[in-house]
């Protein structure tokens, strides 16, 4: 039988997540590939995920979500960007932050369609694109002094007739930067200029360091109309396998992410929903500590690599440092990460899958500093060795 997989998809295959992380397991090293904590996250949001389902909360939820999580995340819009959505018709519970960047997607692009996405991009990104039938057109972050940004005349030559929205991460996975207010502003008088609609991945909104801060694309002037504002629990709160996710927009926008979502999940399981609405309410406290708790954890990843031989990019949020590998020698990181394993025992993301053009991340590797201190320094120990 031939490929029985849509032509579209095919050249998607195994994710490089699932790779690695095999890849960790089958040879027993560590893993600081794929960016998940290895500690829980607060105690009150667990025990109240435990309660909801002693309690009988273990059937279908609404479609659009429950009423307690979808007023939590209008509180904690209005208090922390001060954006008025209304949890009856402006928020979507969604099955984490992919399924709502995947049925926004679905739900706004028509085939022949053009998404712009900043490479290097968290890889659903063009999955969903591709299964809208649309495009995606990249434009490339390169390091510039110290960080990575993009050069405002790249991301307006890429906008043509076709182009229906731009893709927006900030904080960024892989690179860890954030986008500045003048980045923003950039983006933001492009989509009005070629009237589109930005979906911003914010996944990362509260893992942010050295007193950079996120600014939501949606508070810049007439921007809140025309954005699909996406974040979940996942990170916030150290529970990525919880897959708890929304959708904040306009009401045109929520309707048609929503009427897309019901048929691919339906619904998200109640008692996640319920914990992550205490989460939201009660435990900002604790995001603030893992935040400072992570900047540590940063420094101490970006010293032993340093250390180890490798050029460091400070990342100003998310979970990941991004490494030039050329300082020892290497030029090709998908070689080398396929080759860690077996040199060092440390499994890392090789960062040239997440471009459409490869060969200008080739020279890159990405680390996830989630892990216990004792990690870290072990994973460190380990990397010494190639130098």
């Amino acid at each position: 039988m031939s490929d029985p997989l849509v032509s579209r998809m095919r050249r998607f295959g195994t994710t490089i997540f699932a790779e690695m992380s095999a890849l960790a397991v089958r040879t027993g090293s560590i893993n600081l590939g794929q960016g998940f904590p290895d500690t829980d996250g607060p105690a009150s949001m667990l025990d109240r995920a435990v309660e909801a389902i002693r309690s009988g909360v273990n059937q279908y939820p609404p479609g659009p979500g429950l009423p307690q999580l979808r007023q939590a995340v209008s509180e904690h819009r209005r208090l922390h960007y001060g954006l008025d959505y209304d949890p009856d018709g402006e928020v979507l519970v969604t099955v984490g932050a992919t399924e709502a960047i995947a049925a926004t997607v679905l739900a706004l692009c028509e085939q022949g369609d053009e998404v712009i996405a900043f490479e290097p991009y968290y890889d659903s990104y063009a999955a969903s694109i591709a299964l809208a039938g649309a495009r995606l057109a990249a434009v490339t972050l390169r390091p510039k002094e110290g960080r990575f940004t993009f050069d405002p005349d790249e991301l307006r030559a890429a906008v043509t007739p076709r182009t229906r929205a731009i893709l927006v991460n900030s904080p960024h996975n892989p690179t860890g930067t954030v986008f500045t207010p003048g980045e923003l502003a950039v983006i933001a008088e492009v989509c009005q200029e070629r009237d589109l609609i930005a979906i911003t991945d914010e996944v990362y909104e509260h893992l942010t360091f050295d007193g950079v801060a996120h600014v939501p694309l949606a508070t810049l002037p007439g921007m809140r109309e025309r954005t699909v504002m996406i974040s979940s629990a996942g990170k916030t709160f150290s529970v990525t396998g919880w897959k708890t996710g929304w959708v904040c927009a306009p009401p045109e926008l929520t309707r048609a992410a929503q009427t897309v979502k019901q048929f691919l999940t339906f619904t998200v399981g109640g008692p996640w929903q319920l914990a992550v609405a205490h989460g939201l309410r009660e435990e900002l406290g604790w995001v603030a500590e893992l935040r400072a708790a992570l900047q540590s954890k940063r420094d101490r990843l970006m010293s032993g690599l340093s250390g180890a031989g490798f050029e460091v990019l400070k990342p100003s949020g998310t979970y990941f440092v991004q490494t030039d590998i050329r300082p020892l020698g290497f030029t090709d990181g998908l070689e080398l990460t396929r080759r860690l394993p077996e040199l060092a025992g440390v499994v890392a993301i090789p960062t040239q899958v997440f471009y459409d053009h490869p060969e200008r991340g080739r020279h890159f590797v990405r680390f996830a500093f989630c892990k216990k201190d004792e990690v870290i320094d072990e994973a460190v120990t380990r990397l010494k060795r190639l130098g």
